[in-house]
């Protein structure tokens, strides 16, 4: 490299999918402000121009259009003493295999120097980019300054340099072949997902791959929500021992400017999964909500403890002001829930409306009960009535939302939805599943969190210590339903999580009987969770687009 560093800038930006010309306004303005700050090479993340998961939008020819006049207007106005890269969708020039390539675009001098494109495809977990691009082939190195910089995307870098050939996803190594071929820095324009596992190997795995091939790594990586995916940024500069040398702010946008050398700025993180649990809902919440077109939100409180920290997410998310909370008891609602319901209401700010609907109850009972027993007696296992007064609600908040405008959010966790407890058509009715991916006991963890960061008990300690119930029959408790939660969480983890077997998961230690029933609840609730509102993923394997099981079959190992 030559005798003085080069002046870098990780643009850690928050597109929105399918809003071009508010992404090239975004892309323009933190440009200026990189060559403002002396930069020579801004990198901007991966399908920047478009926003990052574009999905089926590709598969419009006139997307792709737009998209790519965009890119020219974009590279018309970019500052033209600065080199940019930028991610883009733009077509093949081969008459072959599919038509469109996710690409780097190399703006220099007003123009569009070249194309870089992605050689990697993901075509697992959420990921299905095989259905729309065609994979790259090995590029040169580019030119900044006298500088040889490799041109990457995303998951270019993610195949593991520690591991033998035999065992990586892929067989192609795009850094080390650009290594080969010159390059003095490798870069990388990535929209990678954030996920609690992820939150730490990400930042190894990339220090990793610049100590291997002893060349300096600049990182820059998508922030914001899109739909189910939340994107934490965390754009980071590691040097050729693998030492950070920069470090961007994790769930906002940032602009990094540093030299290509140590000394760069390093923001300070979330120190716990459970801080960076609450940093990706409020940030997922608020832009989902925000890019559909919501600025308020509604829910419903039970006084438990799922509802509470869903109400804590949406307040910050959106506002106190912005957020309503309705209680909506019957005759087996406790006083205590509704008074604990009220009690996080006022703590948190938001609204808060009494409305109950036992008279709707009732009506129910008189109406249909006489039908429901001419048909035949109700099997021991009957819930019905327990699921109209959960449909009840959701017609009750769902006219409050028509009426009102308001995003409804829903509140079931995890552990829950994963074994089927919670009502199609009641409580998982809703426009967002906030905390979805939240294991039940993970959800307690980070309700404390809250309370932490707030310095006071925003969160009611009767909610946080009290049986969790669903209060929908007389003494009801979930146990009376399900094992204890931390033998559920245990079982889903190894089940759902790392796809352990029924006999796996027996050999672990747990007992035949309750592993059995729950791996048969688990895959019977299929139906119910292919139905539920788009939830906010934050583990490795969550429900959703990444977990495509049918509902139909018949296997039971």
């Amino acid at each position: 490299m030559g005798s003085s560093p080069m002046r870098i800038a990780l643009c850690q930006i928050d597109p929105v999918v399918g809003d071009l010309e508010g992404n090239v306004r975004r892309i323009l303005d933190v440009t200026h402000r990189a060559e403002a700050a002396g930069a020579r090479l801004a990198l901007l993340p991966e399908l920047a121009v478009c926003g990052y998961p574009p999905r089926d939008l590709l598969e419009t020819p006139r997307f792709v259009d737009d998209t790519l006049e965009a890119l020219a207007k974009l590279a018309a106005q970019v500052p033209r003493g600065l080199v940019v890269l930028v991610g883009v969708a733009s077509r093949s020039d081969a008459e072959k295999g599919r038509r469109l390539h996710n690409s780097a675009a190399v703006i220099r001098n007003g123009a569009v120097e070249r194309l870089v494109h992605k050689r990697l495809l993901p075509t697992y977990d959420v990921f299905d980019e095989d259905r729309y691009f065609e994979r790259g082939e090995t590029s040169e190195p580019i030119d900044v300054d006298g500088v040889r910089v490799g041109v990457t995307i995303c998951e270019d870098v993610w195949n593991d340099v520690d591991m033998p050939i035999s065992s990586r996803r892929y067989r192609d190594n795009p850094v080390a072949d650009l290594v080969a071929r010159g390059a003095e820095v490798i870069v990388n324009l990535a929209a990678s997902p954030f996920t609690l596992t992820k939150r730490a190997g990400r930042g190894s795995m990339l220090a990793g791959i610049a100590q291997h091939h002893r060349v300096p790594l600049a990182f820059v990586n998508q922030v914001g929500g899109n739909d189910d995916l939340v994107f934490d940024g965390s754009s980071a500069l590691y040097g050729p021992a693998g030492e950070t040398w920069a470090l961007g702010a994790a769930f906002e946008e940032d602009l990094i400017v540093t030299d290509l050398g140590p000394g760069g700025p390093v923001r300070e993180h979330p120190r716990t999964d459970e801080g960076a649990a609450v940093e990706a809902l409020v940030l997922g919440t608020r832009d989902y909500a925000h890019k559909c077109g919501f600025g308020r939100a509604l829910l419903g409180l039970s006084g438990g403890i799922d509802s509470a920290l869903a109400a804590c997410i949406a307040a910050e998310a959106l506002g106190a002001g912005n957020v309503l909370g309705v209680g909506m008891p019957t005759r087996y609602s406790s006083q205590g829930s509704i008074d604990d319901a009220r009690s996080l209401a006022e703590a948190l700010g938001i609204g808060f409306r009494v409305i109950t609907i036992d008279p709707l109850f009732q009506a129910y009972l008189d109406g249909l009960g006489p039908h429901l027993e001419a048909l035949g007696p109700a099997p021991d296992s009957d819930v019905t009535f327990e699921n109209i007064q959960s449909r009840i609600r959701c017609a009750t908040l769902m006219a409050l939302s028509n009426r009102f405008g308001s995003l409804l959010l829903t509140t079931g966790n995890k552990s829950e939805i994963a074994v089927g407890y919670c009502t199609l058509y009641g409580d998982m009715a809703g426009g967002l599943a906030v905390i979805s991916d939240l294991p039940k006991t993970f959800v307690y963890r980070v309700a404390a969190e809250v309370n932490r960061r707030a310095g006071r008990s925003v969160i009611p300690e009767s909610t946080l210590t009290k049986v969790p119930s669903a209060e929908l029959r007389p003494d009801q408790t979930d146990q009376d339903s399900l094992p204890p939660y931390e033998v559920l969480d245990a079982i889903l983890q190894l089940h759902v999580q790392e796809g352990m077997s029924v006999s796996e998961i027996v050999s672990a230690g747990f007992d035949a009987g309750i592993v059995r029933r729950v791996v048969h609840m688990v895959r019977t609730a299929e139906y119910k969770r292919r139905q539920m509102a788009p939830g906010l993923i934050m583990t490795g394997k969550a429900f959703g687009p990444g977990r495509r099981y049918p509902i139909a079959q018949g296997y039971r190992g």
